[in-house]
């Protein structure tokens, strides 16, 4: 079995190429891909060599982790059925080429345990599942946390972090954003410049923006006994003043990628209607084209989200 895959042969070199497949095995599942997404996070530190040590990581590779398509082989162990769309996080199934995460390609072999069904209706929106669960991750909404009432960075993330804030009952979050072309798609929440910014009681303060060194800026921003989450990817050391958190005594957490309980519950909100995927794709194109898609989505700070297209047209 063959497929057609973006790779990575380097830092700064793509390629698009067929490349063969492990067989499938009783619980695999054969994924023929619709729609995946380009991460301007883990896959922009792939193509700038930037991206700090991380197992499995290795040229050649296949990236991506936000694929949706359909079903077209499901083994006799398998739950989901022939013809279901389900989205796929990744495959590990081209070889001795790399899958990190392994799903911008036209088909794949994946676990049946690793896919997750979708309403049809989500079409090239489910990509997104992946950020949503990531943002799901991020809040540990229970009856013990404080949402943030500062999120930094109106990227996809960003956006979806306001989303599920609202959409848990609490009170509309401030966004930061520097970037003009960002600032606009607010729903029922302010967009600032930070630099305008004159709040300094803010309780707890998620940053998703990967910058480094905004740590200063932030703690000069938070309220006495307040949280920092540092939800970005930082591929450089991060340092800040002591004295300043010191006074504030303040809580400083590290959110990790999302695990299936995240996935699962972004996936039943959207179903439910009480998350809402609209607006968050900017941009589509043909996978053939995916050197320039890959250009725009790391280069045009106008490009929100990329979507590669893999069907025949």
């Amino acid at each position: 079995m063959h497929a057609t895959a973006v790779i990575f042969e380097k830092p700064g070199s793509l390629s698009i190429g067929e490349i063969s497949l492990t067989d499938p095995t009783d619980s695999d599942l054969v994924v023929q891909v619709e729609w995946s997404g380009i991460s301007t996070g883990t896959e922009r530190l792939l193509w700038t060599g930037r991206m700090p040590d991380f197992p499995g990581l290795a040229y050649p590779l296949v990236p991506g982790y936000e694929s949706v398509g359909r079903v077209v082989e499901a083994g006799s162990a398998c739950s989901h059925k022939v013809g279901e769309r389900v989205f796929v996080p990744g495959a590990t199934c081209f070889g001795e080429i790399k899958g990190l995460f392994g799903g911008t390609a036209s088909k794949l072999v994946v676990p049946d345990s690793r896919a997750l069904s979708i309403d049809d209706s989500l079409q090239e929106r489910g990509t997104l599942l992946a950020l949503a669960a990531t943002a799901h991750h991020i809040l540990k909404a229970d009856s013990n946390t404080v949402l943030p009432d500062l999120i930094v960075g109106h990227g996809v993330l960003g956006r979806l972090l306001a989303r599920l804030v609202m959409a848990y009952g609490h009170p509309a979050p401030t966004v930061w954003e520097s970037d003009p072309n960002r600032m606009h798609g607010a729903s029922d929440y302010s967009v600032v410049n930070p630099y305008c910014d004159q709040e300094k009681q803010y309780k707890t303060i998620c940053d998703v923006s990967g910058n480094h060194a905004l740590l200063d800026d932030l703690i000069k921003h938070l309220s006495p006994g307040g949280e920092i989450i540092l939800a970005g990817f930082y591929d450089k050391p991060l340092s800040f003043d002591f004295p300043p958190a010191f006074m504030r005594e303040l809580h400083l957490r590290v959110a990790a990628e999302w695990k299936q309980p995240d996935l699962i519950a972004v996936n039943e909100m959207i179903h439910d209607g009480s998350l809402s995927l609209d607006g968050l794709i900017s941009n589509s194109q043909k996978a053939t084209h995916a050197t320039s898609a890959y250009r725009t989505a790391f280069e045009d700070s106008t490009c929100l989200k990329m979507i590669l297209d893999w069907r025949v047209h």
